[in-house]
């Protein structure tokens, strides 16, 4: 067996790292044959040389084997699925998803994560309920998914524990950037999830971790190669985050917003277009569904009959939240006691030129971090926020924003307008799917 630094070697001579390499690799970061320092050096050196599709496979399954992972042969009536969204602001897709696919007959074991940066956490979003507890044993989620059809938790310790170790490692070695590694990360937790099929969401745009085209696609293409030659059928939609996901951002405001969805009290247009996108494929994937067409209206009815919003209630009472959140969502989920209108400072069109700056905002107001052992204040946040390519007039609401003091909000209507700019030129759409891969 090679040392660690023999390893490092061949793969900062740009050479391919043998299946073998990368298994002790992911051993050495669960029970430390391999020091920070070593595990450091080798981030880099695949950082800079990359990896091939069997590395990143390799790695893929070498840490999701680092721990345990959940197996549901013959223990379901119908398929495992999961997605997975790279993140953006307001993206609160996977609340309204899990709820719908399960109506339709999947079982979706949904292992999310917090925020961190500009971006919202579903696992955040999800404590805004009082009660909620993502904190989860593997045998409570055996357990629970049979019963549920639906169940979004945090990852437990026995969950990809080299991936936890490389993570905290490539945060303070500027390796994070890394596509076979982000690959890898993403696909060890959800491959742990023993899927059937996972529709990636990529971001891109001004509020994405992939700003440009090309990143996205290299990501995207990347995520569909290695889950495909792991075993699991996958396709990556690469969507347009230029603006606000919804017309919300914040953890409590955007519960609020998926009760509204999920009751048909208020659907925003993109919104609701994405996640029946992601939705169709996640039932074509699997096989429930034959046709886009029929998948669509599959999860269409699966919000009008209620079931979805059912499906919901039932997972938030099982893990500990009100048993009446449908019903009385305002009873429960915190409210700032400071609200202020951003009001639009002339008339034009509504363009957002630095989406992450918004979410920035939030995170400033307290409802995001900055560190991660920061404290989120639930109740922060931007609703009512105005879409892109609108025409407004001088003063004209563009969105709300809620605080926890006066001087915040004061600050946090001046964040926004500093992201956003009026304009006589009309708005060049963005599609809000750019692309479908696999």
């Amino acid at each position: 067996m090679p040392i660690p630094q023999e390893i490092i070697k061949i793969k900062r001579n740009g050479k391919v790292l043998s299946q073998a390499n990368i298994q002790q690799f992911a051993q050495g970061l669960t029970d430390g044959s391999f020091s920070d320092s070593q595990a450091a050096a080798l981030a880099m050196a695949i950082y800079l040389n990359g990896m091939s599709v069997d590395e990143k496979v390799a790695l893929t399954l070498a840490m999701r084997d680092s721990g345990t992972s959940l197996n549901w042969q013959g223990q379901l009536s119908g398929p495992v699925v999961d997605k997975h969204s790279t993140g953006g602001v307001g993206d609160k897709v996977t609340l309204m998803l899990a709820p719908m696919v399960a109506a339709c007959g999947a079982f979706m074991p949904s292992i999310a994560g917090r925020g961190l940066g500009h971006t919202g956490g579903t696992v955040d979003k999800l404590e805004a309920i009082p009660g909620y507890s993502c904190n989860q044993s593997l045998s409570r989620i055996r357990q629970l998914l049979p019963e549920l059809g639906c169940l979004i938790v945090g990852q437990t310790d026995e969950l990809a524990p080299a991936d936890r170790r490389l993570y905290g490692i490539r945060d303070v070695t500027a390796t994070v950037e890394s596509i076979p590694l982000i690959t890898a990360s993403i696909l060890s937790k959800k491959l742990s999830e023993g899927l059937d099929a996972l529709v990636m969401d990529v971001k891109v745009g001004n509020g994405a971790i992939m700003a440009t085209a090309k990143d996205a696609d290299a990501l995207a293409r990347s995520i569909v190669d290695t889950a495909c030659g792991a075993g699991v059928p996958t396709r990556a939609l690469i969507t347009d985050m230029n603006q606000i996901l919804g017309s919300s951002a914040g953890n409590a405001l955007e519960v609020l917003e998926t009760l509204d969805y999920l009751t048909g009290k208020q659907r925003e247009p993109r919104l609701h277009q994405l996640t029946l996108e992601l939705g169709a494929d996640m039932l074509l994937l699997s096989g429930l569904q034959s046709s886009r067409d029929q998948a669509m209206t599959a999860l269409q009815q699966s919000l009008d009959s209620g079931h979805a919003a059912e499906y919901f209630a039932r997972m938030v009472a099982a893990l500990g939240g009100p048993t009446d959140l449908l019903e009385k969502p305002t009873r429960y989920l915190a409210q700032a006691p400071v609200v202020l209108d951003v009001l639009a400072p002339a008339g034009g069109v509504l363009h957002y030129t630095d989406t992450v700056a918004l979410g920035m905002a939030v995170v400033r107001l307290g409802g995001g971090r900055a560190h991660p052992d920061q404290v989120i204040d639930p109740a922060v946040g931007l609703s009512d926020i105005v879409p892109a390519g609108q025409q407004v007039s001088t003063g004209q609401r563009l969105a709300r924003v809620h605080a926890a003091s006066a001087q915040a909000a004061e600050q946090a209507v001046k964040d926004y307008l500093a992201a956003c700019r009026l304009s006589v030129e009309p708005l060049a759409t963005n599609a809000l799917i750019h692309q479908r891969l696999g």
